[in-house]
């Protein structure tokens, strides 16, 4: 069934890997940009999976256990290494953090993800913590939709949404083109080649297998589970393509 979801939704992945906001991005400036769209992606993905740990795992004291023993280590398998990865000295740090280390040494603007942020632990609203940030409108509904769907809170959707809805639609001519960029630059981007690096190697290989592997566990057999397993793949695809649209048209905005 796994492969009949991949078919359905092969269009709006192809869509996503050869948007045009690639081929756009041709200077620091427009770099700078991309991040400072993107990075609320990257931040919503961790939302996203630690939401998937508190279901498929127990973090309750007293500790009893939950779920299919497999599930529980591909899910914290990834966790531990999407939340304690190693930065290029070898020091311990979320993919989120290693991504806003990043847009710093380019001079990306991360003042608007980190209000978006420290609003959101006091008011403990999205909707209050946009309101004060005021993050791009793409953002802010791509965001909604990950937390609609942690709201809904079946462990199935959210899987599937992890495995075919995130990260890994980042292409790997992406790195060549940040290469190109850094030649043509005199400003450091050694920190977010290394980020595109670390992602290729362990988000879209090791990381992808165990994904699938977790997706197909939850919705096993059930037909029904699938189609709507589907369904809101595709609007999380549809979500991304809008987050890149808004994106590139920044970009060409900003010239």
């Amino acid at each position: 069934m796994i492969h009949q979801l991949k078919t359905e939704i092969e269009n709006l992945r192809q869509e996503i890997i050869h948007h045009q906001v690639y081929k756009e991005i041709r200077t620091i400036e427009d770099l700078k940009i991309f991040m400072e769209f993107h990075v609320f992606a990257v931040w919503d993905f961790m939302s996203l999976l630690k939401s998937l740990q508190r279901n498929l795992t127990c973090i309750e004291t007293p500790w009893f256990p939950v779920g299919d023993p497999d599930t529980r280590f591909l899910i914290n398998e990834i966790v531990v290494g999407e939340e304690s990865d190693v930065d290029e000295n070898g020091v311990r740090k979320s993919h989120f953090e290693l991504y806003c280390e990043a847009m710093k040494q380019i001079g990306a603007d991360v003042s608007v993800i980190h209000h978006f942020l420290e609003e959101l632990k006091i008011q403990k609203h999205l909707s209050k913590a946009f309101e004060s940030a005021n993050p791009p409108k793409a953002a802010q509904e791509f965001v909604s939709f990950t937390f609609d769907m942690i709201q809904k809170n079946e462990s199935y959707i959210l899987a599937s949404i992890f495995t075919f809805g995130r990260e890994d639609l980042i292409p790997e001519m992406f790195l060549s083109i940040v290469d190109e960029i850094s030649k043509q630059s005199t400003d450091p981007i050694s920190k977010f080649k290394y980020y595109l690096e670390r992602h290729i190697e362990v988000d879209g290989d090791h990381h992808s297998h165990l994904a699938l592997q977790m997706t197909e566990n939850l919705c096993g057999m059930d037909a029904q589970k699938w189609e709507n397993a589907t369904l809101y793949v595709k609007e999380s695809l549809k979500k991304r393509i809008q987050l890149w649209d808004s994106a590139l048209d920044k970009i060409i905005q900003n010239r």
